[in-house]
């Protein structure tokens, strides 16, 4: 088993740090946050994440766990150094570097025998080569330091499964000794790895998460068009779905996709395209298409209503995606804003973004509108006049369409991820309107269905 140090406590170096000591590695978590250690310590995970709470307490308690700001101790003597840390996107798109460069240096003057520097944040194509140099022009002892591309490939909600259960592991090395290490450290995993050099390990990343990307797009694309011609989206991604060659997933229409990676990573591997003289088409018609997604919903409603001043709007789901706490590009930021400025009352509810989601909203009076923060959905519906669908969280999927009906004093329901059946709603009273299907036109469909049932059984006597 081998010595890892990590640096970085976010999504990425967290949930590999705890991964790599379930596999039995003994490994020293590094974060510059005193108070975010102190409460890994007490075994609080400072993120939400399904099972790596549990996974954090059993590997502290076994030993095989530690945390720290103490990056000497950490990498003084490390086997092998994970570098985790956030790479944010810049306002031209370009990914910032600086916490990789800082984190770089500090291994280079600190490591104190031959150590392999892999880099799981995601960078541009050649950071690696970067920082290769970079090490070598700080390194302060005669040691051999390599550095190594081993991107993530995680889904918020399901992290830890996707590390422990992984479709397959990327490394990128330059040499055989890199290579042998970096399998050596994944063996107790038993899972297949895809070994290549630095920079396709990390272009494997980018085209990986923008490929997932277009497909979300181009659904909500297509989703646009059924709404003007009649069809109907999940009728639609049904049928392509046997389609081997396409597959099932990330078929469903909504209101655009958030988080830490596809947005990012567009944005960047567009940036990237456009400093070597080629244009993405497809990349930056996903990035267009998915802005104009986030408040495709909020169109919809501005163009039902006269105005949003003074009326009560249920605002259900504030993450991007259920099972995480992360707010970064989730639609709820930018149709709260919208809905804030129409002058709306706003009470939300998410069952665990609301503490995130209030230190960009503070409760109380913003704009010309306010925003009340519940512990209960249907308390969020109670005399509403609009609602907003916008996180398919378990317990909102639960509401039934009667409850709606029941609960807001207009049950006016904009629902951004098809949560409902259209003729459920409707026979409910509810007038619904989702993303890529037309209840008009379903309802027409119904009928005709109706009557070919009819004629179907008086012919059959």
């Amino acid at each position: 088993m081998f010595k890892i140090a990590v640096a970085g406590t976010g999504y990425v170096g967290l949930v590999a740090g705890v991964c790599f000591a379930e596999m039995g590695h003994q490994v020293k978590c590094v974060d510059v946050d005193e108070e975010k250690v102190q409460m890994m310590k007490t075994g609080v995970s400072p993120i939400y994440e399904e099972g790596l709470q549990e996974l954090m307490v059993k590997n502290y308690a076994a030993g095989r766990l530690e945390y720290t700001t103490d990056y000497q101790y950490a990498y003084q003597d490390a086997d092998a150094i994970f570098i985790g840390v956030g790479t944010p996107e810049k306002e031209d798109g370009a990914a910032d570097l600086s916490y990789i460069a800082t984190v770089a240096r500090q291994i280079a003057e600190n490591v104190e025998k031959d150590c392999l520097i892999v880099v799981k944040s995601t960078v541009p194509v050649g950071t690696n080569d970067k920082i290769d140099q970079f090490v070598k022009d700080f390194k302060a002892e005669n040691v051999h330091i390599e550095v190594a591309s081993n991107p993530e490939f995680l889904a918020q909600g399901s992290a830890v499964r996707n590390t422990l259960e992984a479709e397959r592991i990327v490394i990128g090395t330059e040499s055989k000794w890199a290579e042998d290490r970096l399998r050596a450290i994944y063996a107790p995993f038993h899972l297949p790895i895809v070994s290549v050099n630095r920079r396709s390990a990390e272009m494997i990343k980018y085209a990986s998460n923008d490929f997932l990307a277009l497909k979300i797009s181009y659904m909500n694309d297509i989703a646009n068009l059924c709404e003007l011609v009649g069809a109907d989206v999940q009728d639609v991604a049904q049928g392509m779905s046997f389609d081997e060659r396409i597959g099932s997933k990330f078929l469903n229409a909504g209101i655009g996709f958030g988080g830490s990676c596809f947005p990012k990573d567009t944005k960047a591997l567009n940036y990237l395209a456009e400093q070597n003289n080629y244009e993405l088409k497809t990349v930056r018609a996903a990035i267009d298409v998915n802005k104009d997604q986030k408040t495709k919903l909020f169109n919809k409603a501005s163009n039902r209503l006269i105005t949003f001043s003074g009326l009560k709007v249920a605002v259900l789901g504030l993450t991007f995606k259920p099972g995480t706490d992360d707010l970064r590009e989730a639609p709820s930021l930018a149709n709260v804003s919208l809905l804030l400025e129409q002058g709306a009352d706003i009470y939300a509810y998410d069952p665990v973004g609301i503490d995130n989601f209030s230190k960009v909203f503070p409760e109380g009076r913003i704009s010309k509108g306010s925003i009340t923060y519940v512990g209960d959905p249907k308390e969020a519906l109670e005399g509403s006049n609009v609602c907003f669908l916008l996180t398919e969280w378990g317990n909102i999927k639960e509401i039934m369409p009667i409850e709606f009906a029941r609960l807001m004093s207009t049950p006016l329901v904009y629902d951004g991820r098809n949560i409902h059946e259209l003729e459920a709603m409707e026979e409910a009273g509810v007038e619904y309107h989702s993303i890529g299907r037309n209840a008009v036109i379903r309802k027409v469909q119904k009928v005709t269905q109706e009557k070919q049932g009819s004629v179907e059984v008086a012919t059959s006597y």
